[in-house]
């Protein structure tokens, strides 16, 4: 075409001292798949967000299908023909699933809702993501992470739009349901749609998108046909320089067994579940969506009902199934919801960190919030956690150092078993990297660490050993280099297969 779907020219957008974007210009074409790539605080959200309206540019034009395109709110962009998928949902949890994907596009008569078209229209857009059979008068929030971001994808097909931004959509789905995704976007591109595609995962951009424009520090480092180019040169853009290493290549020694489960069963998962672990190791958890990795660290910290079974702490004793006991003796959480459990994210970072164990820095019942500053300022430095200081609220920092806060908060409470459920869900691969040598560093100094994880190489390349979930059981548990990708996935599907010979890690 002689024109682009839409275009965006010199945008710049400043929060109160950060310039989040400076003279970004941005073009996409209809019929095609652009992937937005960069690190957590890049630009790459916000840049979206002015595209939706979400956001009010300081300077800069932008135009749809040729004409001046400047909405003055998300209603005004959706009604022009822009629909963004957000990387955190949007969902009306109360609401019904029908009741959430017409959210704002509800077909009225003479003011009376048209109940039976409502019903053609989410049922069709579930049927195109494979999900024909979801029920529609459930609660959106009573279903599953995955399901609700289906439910979100589904909300932006019923629009009539043009362009339809992605924003880490696959965060929470499970292989077949990405792959029913890619299938939805090539369906969507062959119909004319322009399509905006953020993820952190590489491997994706290169099997749906056509072209890419990374930003750093929130100016456009990159950008290009993605067959005229490398994955190791996107990376080189992204991050500025050359990423030596992206996992720790480190050889720990375990030492003595400090968790002891027996038995453990929970009200439907897991079940029957056995395994010790070691100080000095990463223990990873792998398996499909609802095979009960992320009930089984619940189970231990205290968050979700034992019914049968022990959890045992060798120096502390049998955990008595509550939080605030488990924080007392040496166990602490990262949740996989950061935004509605792992964080209070109106609350400051000082409060995230530090408000689970508040004794360093109280005498005689007050708190020395000077001294607590001090420490928060240290634990931010030591994770690299990019934010203008202690007292910024947790809710205006990207995904990635969000999640750094959260780790920094279980390090902060000295614990000693840390049960990690997607540490890296959101996190770019620069900050990956970071995580990972983090994790290495606390093994190496003794900690046990139970990490869930989706994402197969890290799993094989971090953990000291496997186990694999599969229905609530804990399948098989080995070294890591006696598994392989392949391995892991016909154990957690179900099926047999010999452990592989000579594996190592992916690189």
């Amino acid at each position: 075409m002689n024109e682009p779907r839409f275009s965006m020219s010199g945008v710049a957008k400043r929060f109160g001292g950060t310039q989040a974007l400076a003279d970004v210009s941005l073009a996409v074409n209809a019929g095609e798949v652009h992937a937005l790539i960069g690190e957590n605080g890049a630009g790459k959200s916000t840049l979206m967000k002015v595209l939706a309206g979400i956001h009010a540019p300081d300077a800069g034009a932008m135009a749809l299908d040729g004409k001046t395109y400047a909405p003055n709110g998300p209603a005004a962009a959706r009604q022009a023909g822009v629909a963004m998928i957000h990387q955190e949902l949007s969902l009306a949890p109360h609401l019904s699933v029908e009741a959430n994907i017409l959210l704002g596009r509800e077909l009225r008569r003479f003011g009376v809702v048209n109940a039976a078209e409502h019903r053609r229209l989410a049922r069709a857009a579930l049927a195109r993501l494979g999900q024909a059979e979801l029920p529609l008068d459930v609660p959106v929030g009573s279903l599953p992470i995955a399901q609700q971001q289906l439910v979100e994808i589904a909300r932006a097909l019923v629009s009539e739009a043009r362009v339809m931004v992605f924003d880490e959509p696959t965060s929470s789905l499970t292989e077949d349901d990405t792959r029913r995704l890619f299938e939805v976007i090539r369906e969507l591109r062959a119909s004319g749609m322009a399509i905006v595609y953020i993820s952190h995962f590489l491997e994706e951009v290169a099997a749906v998108s056509d072209r890419y424009t990374v930003l750093r520090d929130g100016r456009v480092a990159s950008n290009g046909d993605l067959r005229d180019t490398t994955l190791d040169a996107i990376v080189r853009a992204m991050v500025g320089r050359q990423l030596e290493e992206l996992f720790p290549n480190a050889k720990r020694q375990p030492g003595d067994v400090v968790l002891e489960v027996k038995g453990l069963s929970g009200r439907e998962s897991p079940r029957d579940v056995d395994f010790d672990l070691c100080a000095g190791e990463v223990f990873g958890l792998a398996g499909l969506v609802g095979a009960g990795r992320s009930e089984l660290v619940r189970c231990l910290y205290g968050l979700e009902p034992i019914r049968t079974g022990r959890v045992r702490l060798v120096r502390h004793g049998q955990l008595r199934g509550a939080a605030g006991d488990s924080i007392a003796r040496g166990v602490g959480l990262v949740s996989e919801d950061r935004k509605s459990e792992g964080l209070a994210v109106g609350l400051s970072i000082a409060d995230n960190l530090t408000l689970s164990k508040l004794s360093p820095f109280s005498r005689f019942g007050w708190l020395n919030l000077r001294a607590r500053e001090r420490d928060v300022a240290g634990w931010m430095r030591r994770l690299d956690c990019k934010a203008w200081g202690p007292r910024q609220a947790v809710e205006q920092l990207s995904g990635g150092n969000q999640q750094k806060v959260a780790i920094a908060r279980l390090l902060h409470q000295q614990a000693d078993v840390l049960l990690l459920d997607e540490p890296t869900r959101g996190i770019d691969i620069g900050a990956k990297a970071q995580v990972y040598r983090l994790l290495g560093e606390l093994a190496s100094s003794g900690k046990a660490i139970i990490m869930v994880s989706s994402y197969l190489p890290e799993l094989l390349n971090v953990c000291d050993r496997i186990g694999v979930m599969c229905r609530g059981r804990l399948r098989e548990v080995r070294s890591a280099d006696a598994w392989d990708a392949e391995s892991i996935m016909h154990c957690a599907t179900g099926r047999e297969i010999a452990a592989p010979e000579n594996v190592g890690g992916i690189n």
